[in-house]
């Protein structure tokens, strides 16, 4: 039977086979029919995916097994098979939409063992999890995860970095920042594991994207390849058992050892939901679904306070300010300067990065003497521009409500929580508990040093953001070597299927691929100008950094103009073109305006952008303001143009990118 289940060469579904070993075969097909589940039960239990004929995944296994020896999934009991079809809309307030189509057809398996294991199938994926119905405690000790390819396909794989190659353990502690190396399957590095999400290419122009969704109480899903076939397994951190603090300036918790269970639990749990994303077209990737629907609903909790926006952000440009008539640094003085930028420019936020609390000594409540935090805070209020601090994970946890209260009554908006850099069972809850904390004191929350969003911004909506993704920052210290370019027209089809990322983009210093160094005090990004100003467009980001300094920004009215009044949550998205590693082709609504934003990697590209989508009637005419690379971006990457023009629904839009490039229009109706 295990041979049977652990075969990854099929071509096709081997329903008769598996019948023929005395499985129960229970079916699912996604609404519109072109995705059809098989759900084997024997002495083990595995599922097969296929789309409009073609085999995406042969029989793979599912499987949990407790502390005490029992089992999810293994010589299972169905005592009743139930399923149901659910069409709904989710309305959402902090997101890229505001009504997410619920839509999907559901097999339940009630077992014996006080256990349920879920399938749903929706147009664009298939998603399962298990549901304990124990009514006292029990541990997981494992968990079978297995992702069993009908052949030998390439994917898009995010290692965990290197310096820890084959050391397993240490890979568990990890920032979940690199980029992808495209190899097959068969040629995955053994020595690595990779974090999600995961792409693999199924050919005929069909990809699978492997994540998951509603992680609450449970460590994060790596996978892995042990073979050299083409199975992917998921591999899980075990629960800590000793943790001291260190790391980074003393604000991490390091593991020093760990339980022989991946996660306890004092009663019944639904666990984590494992996702397969699966597209006909890369586009369908840019604008997916699947974890924001699959999450927790928002708790019952007053978030009507919510307020996503735009930051302006200190670190990333080192302070570097310059034509003022004081030494910037972290002063109050410098501080009023970014507050008094942003009022002038109707930005929401001003953060105060790492600094502003006396280093080593992770204490929030230790100021450095040149800082006056309630002067601030009073400060930016006159101005009606929020305050944002930074804090390292273990300052922020050692008192966690005591902080939130302290600078919630001081007129503090939110934090900036860095250096996790885990996802086992107790981190996971920490980011929970954090984002409960913070919405009791209506604070915003931003996860930085951290895995990748599971859909918690759903269920705390005062989540406006998160890191896991290989940033602008990398751009301080990179090598020549970073190709962030091909990075940026990636991760709308993979990362961003997770949900939002603070990737932090808004350079004014920018550069070509031959003219781009790393210079950590006035760093620069690679490409165009307006590449940077389409990220505001193409980047799902409710929490949108402005990471270059405002002396620079107020030498570029025009961009800066532009990045201040781009919206950062919208009511409707649209994908418009767009392939893996190569370019992408975004619309987004806000009210009555439109905003496109494409980028391509370094090669020069045209496209034709459709405007079929737009509102009202054919011929309807718009008003357009569109920001386009100059004639020598090529050459000076920081080269663009401003060019405004009307169309009417239906007319093209060519979109015209230099090498690295970037384009972005706003789109008024007339009325």
């Amino acid at each position: 039977m295990k041979k049977i289940l652990y075969l990854t060469s099929l071509l096709c579904i081997s329903v008769s086979l598996l019948q023929a070993q005395n499985n129960k075969i229970y079916r699912l097909s996604s609404p519109d029919g072109r995705i059809a589940v098989a759900v084997a039960v024997g002495q083990m239990i595995s599922y097969t995916v296929v789309h409009d004929g073609d085999t995406l995944l042969a029989p793979s296994g599912v499987s949990m097994t407790l502390a005490d020896g029992s089992t999810f999934g293994i010589a299972p009991k169905v005592q009743r098979a139930s399923t149901r079809s659910v069409n709904d809309v989710i309305p959402a307030r902090v997101y890229k939409k505001i009504a997410v189509p619920d839509v999907y057809n559901e097999l339940t398996l009630k077992c014996r063992g006080d256990y349920q294991l879920l399938f749903r199938a929706y147009d664009d994926g298939v998603a399962y999890r298990f549901v304990s119905t124990a009514a006292k405690p029990f541990q997981v000790a494992a968990e079978q995860a297995e992702f069993n390819f009908a052949a030998d396909v390439p994917a898009f794989i995010p290692y965990v970095r290197k310096g820890t190659e084959g050391h397993f353990e240490r890979q568990f502690g990890t920032s979940f920042e690199n980029t992808y190396t495209y190899s097959l399957l068969s040629a995955w590095d053994r020595s690595r594991y990779a974090f999600l999400p995961l792409l693999v290419d199924a050919g005929k122009g069909k990809k699978i994207g492997i994540t998951e969704a509603d992680l609450l109480n449970y460590p994060g899903m790596y996978l892995y390849n042990d073979a050299g076939g083409h199975a992917l397994k998921g591999v899980f951190a075990p629960l800590p058992k000793e943790v001291e603090q260190g790391g980074h300036n003393r604000l991490q918790g390091i593991v020093k050892s760990r339980e022989n269970v991946l996660a306890k639990y004092d009663r019944g749990v639904s666990f984590p939901w494992r996702i397969l994303i699966i597209s006909v077209a890369d586009r369908q990737l840019a604008d997916n679904d699947m974890v924001y629907r699959l999450a927790s609903p928002t708790v019952a909790m007053d978030f009507s306070w919510v307020r996503p926006g735009k930051v302006a952000w200190d670190w990333w440009a080192d302070w570097n300010i310059y034509g003022v008539d004081f030494v910037a640094g972290i002063n109050n003085d410098t501080y009023k300067y970014y507050i008094d930028f942003a009022a002038r420019y109707g930005i929401e936020y001003v953060i105060l990065d790492e600094g502003w609390a006396v280093n080593r000594q992770a204490d929030l409540f230790q100021i450095v003497p040149a800082i006056d935090l309630p002067a601030l805070a009073a400060y930016a209020a006159e101005r009606r521009v929020g305050l944002i601090l930074w804090a390292g994970y273990h300052a922020f946890n050692r008192d966690m409500e005591r902080v939130c209260r302290t600078y919630a009554e001081m007129g503090v908006k939110g934090f900036k929580v860095d250096f996790m850099d885990r996802d086992d069972q107790l981190m996971v809850d920490f980011h929970r508990r954090a984002a409960e904390t913070a919405a009791k004191h209506k604070l915003l929350i931003d996860f930085h040093g951290t895995y990748k969003p599971t859909g918690l911004q759903r269920t705390y909506p005062n989540v406006v953001n998160f890191e896991g993704v290989h940033g602008l920052e990398q751009l301080k210290w990179g090598s020549e070597e970073i190709d962030q370019v091909t990075y940026d027209v990636t991760i709308p089809f993979i990362r961003m299927l997770a949900g939002p990322f603070d990737y932090t983009q808004g350079a004014m210093r920018n550069a070509t691929r031959a003219n781009y160094r790393s210079v950590g005090t006035e760093p620069m990004s690679q490409g165009t100008r307006c590449r940077q100003l389409a990220e505001y467009v193409v980047f799902e980001s409710p929490l949108t950094m402005l990471c270059d300094n405002p002396s620079n920004y107020e030498r570029e009215e025009t961009c800066t103009r532009f990045i201040a009044t781009v919206p950062t949550v919208w009511d409707e998205t649209v994908a418009l073109d767009g392939e893996v590693g190569h370019y992408v082709a975004i619309a987004r609504r806000k009210g009555n305006q439109w905003y496109i934003g494409a980028m391509t990697d370094w090669t020069p590209r045209t496209l034709e952008i459709p405007t079929a989508f737009l509102h009202g009637t054919d011929g309807a005419q718009y008003r357009v303001t569109i920001l386009q690379d100059g004639l020598n971006a090529h050459r000076h990457a920081a080269d663009y143009k401003l060019v405004e023009t009307t169309i009417a629904k239906g007319a093209p839009l060519t979109a015209s990118m230099a090498p690295g490039g970037g384009w972005t229009a706003v789109l008024t109706p007339i009325e």
